[in-house]
């Protein structure tokens, strides 16, 4: 018989499994409320559906340049100077295949296998196993209240005092928490690395999606931090598959040799899209107040449905509640949840296969509507 090699031999991505089972009660019948996933409820900027239009009726949709087409290119570097006030050289930035694609970029143009990558736990499961499948260490640091829910300079460095790290991983906001990291911290925390030849990695994903206080991005901070960020979650296009790099320039050459090998290149038609979807900033921002919306039933609702205990909802689409108060067996809890109220969420083991027996992770995503109908339906069922 064949068997998959260790390197493949990676966890499941969880949230995937619950959304399947989910699809099995909907083809019986049933309605489920979706917030297992972090997927925005709403289309794509019709900017750039529209966009994406007009080049199919051209006909001929072929490979791009590696690196991403260059209007894409500049227009994001662009973004970065009406963002966040930084004057970016086009040259620096990569278009990937979403986020994901741009970990598997990262990972391979900076590390060799064997190197220790330090990451915040609970955190985002798929850089624990992307990681692992390419023969790096995942090096989880426990994070808490005490520092509300972030990595500290302290911690980072006590690692790596205990062994060498070359590598770090931190999300602002973050998934599955929702919160943040506030700029000083940031600054602090990429300035520290520098020093101790630590290489920084700045998953920028949900930017955009802050509620507690403005974002800012590491590479103004540092020419050496490497940027992650994708068109999936403020511009709402998960399946587009387009995402950026803002990368060293030392390391473009490399990135763009692998791009040629492992992709040739993103897709056409997601790349002429993501031009047009910054031309889609009132359409998007209007979806972020909906969040916000939803966040504010959220915050208010679930602690008179029983869930009182929640961490700081920052930003992103998600709040990580604590569900010790029921049960010590959060995966078991979320399936009776599904089976039984038809809302849909995560198991925190997902997310930190230790603590997160005590956690769900809601998305809120979604219209209003369902979230109070889904606050609801959470109250009566805890409540039996």
């Amino acid at each position: 018989m064949l068997s998959p090699s260790a390197r493949g031999d990676v966890p499941p991505f969880m949230v995937m499994d619950v959304m399947a089972a989910a699809a099995r009660i909907e083809e019986q019948g049933g309605r489920v409320i979706h917030m297992e996933v972090g997927q925005p409820a709403a289309p794509a900027p019709a900017t750039a559906i529209a966009a994406a239009k007009r080049a199919l009726d051209v006909g001929r949709i072929g490979y791009t340049e590696a690196l991403g087409i260059p209007p894409l290119r500049a227009r994001i570097a662009q973004h970065y100077f009406e963002t966040y006030k930084l004057d970016l050289d086009p040259a620096r930035v990569v278009v990937t295949t979403g986020s994901s694609g741009g970990f598997v970029l990262a990972f391979l143009s900076m590390f060799e296998p064997g190197d220790r990558v330090a990451l915040a736990e609970p955190g985002y499961p798929p850089y624990r196993h992307i990681l692992k499948a390419l023969g790096c260490e995942p090096v989880s640091i426990p994070i808490s209240d005490k520092t509300r829910w972030a990595l500290t300079v302290d911690a980072l460095l006590a690692e790596h005092a205990r062994k060498p790290l070359q590598g770090v991983i931190v999300a602002s906001p973050a998934n599955p928490t929702g919160t943040m990291i506030r700029p000083e911290m940031l600054r602090e925390l990429i300035a520290a690395c520098g020093e101790a030849g630590i290489k920084f990695i700045s998953d920028e994903i949900y930017h955009g999606l802050d509620y507690a206080f403005p974002a800012e991005t590491a590479a103004k901070f540092s020419p050496d931090a490497l940027v992650i960020n994708s068109f999936s979650k403020y511009f709402c296009m998960t399946g587009w598959r387009a995402g950026w790099m803002v990368v060293p320039e030392t390391l473009v050459r490399s990135i763009e040799r692998l791009q040629q090998n492992l992709a040739i290149s993103v897709p056409t038609l997601s790349q002429i899209a993501a031009v047009a979807a910054f031309d889609g900033h009132d359409e998007m921002q209007a979806v972020k107040h909906g969040y916000e919306e939803n966040r504010k039933i959220l915050v208010e609702g679930l602690p008179k449905a029983g869930l009182e205990t929640f961490l700081p909802v920052d930003g992103a689409f998600y709040l990580y509640a604590d569900v010790s108060n029921f049960t010590d067996n959060s995966h078991e809890f979320a399936g009776r949840m599904l089976q039984e109220t038809h809302v849909a969420a995560t198991s925190g083991i997902d997310f930190d296969p230790v603590r997160g027996k005590n956690y769900v992770r809601f998305c809120y995503a979604g219209s209003s509507a369902e979230m109070r109908e889904a606050v609801e339906r959470i109250g009566k069922w805890l409540k039996q």
